[in-house]
């Protein structure tokens, strides 16, 4: 048995079912996967707009189903120094590095070399498993900082 979904829902709802998604897979806009409830949940919704944790989303049929985050191999940098940290944002940025920005911790992919580099930083690294849900970007939809051109001289 298996079940379609094509429309997500914008406010919560009595949910029907779980399903449990590793960041990768939360970032594509068309897969196959098992539900909690041993359901076969096939999703085709708009490429580009990652899936939230707690996001639901509405089968053919009616059920509802709510997104839940995987715990996932993740590699966790930490810091005392702010400037040592604020460094490593910048490197990690600079790469174009998906990251997760916690508090004193930053939480990439696993990447040896990326982990040398913070480490070199003076970071330490220790590799975990976590739910994974990195910054969207200031370029984002629903991102909700202000940003102000001014053309005029």
């Amino acid at each position: 048995m298996f079940v379609e979904v094509y429309e997500r829902l914008d406010h919560a709802h009595t949910i029907d079912d779980h399903i449990v998604l590793d960041h990768d897979m939360r970032d594509k806009g068309r897969f196959k996967v098992m539900s909690e409830n041993g359901t076969e949940v096939r999703v085709f919704l708009e490429r580009g707009k990652t899936l939230a944790i707690s996001e639901c989303l509405k089968t053919e049929c009616g059920k509802i189903i709510e997104v839940v985050g995987a715990n996932e191999e993740v590699s966790d940098a930490t810091c005392e120094d702010w400037q040592q940290f604020s460094k490593a944002c910048y490197h990690l940025g600079n790469r174009h590095v998906k990251i997760q920005v916690l508090d004193r911790v930053l939480r990439i992919k696993p990447d040896y070399v990326l982990e040398e580099m913070l480490e070199l930083l003076g970071l330490t690294v220790t590799n975990t498993k976590a739910v994974f849900i990195p910054e969207s970007g200031a370029y984002a939809p629903g991102y909700t900082g202000h940003h102000h051109h001014d053309h005029e001289h």
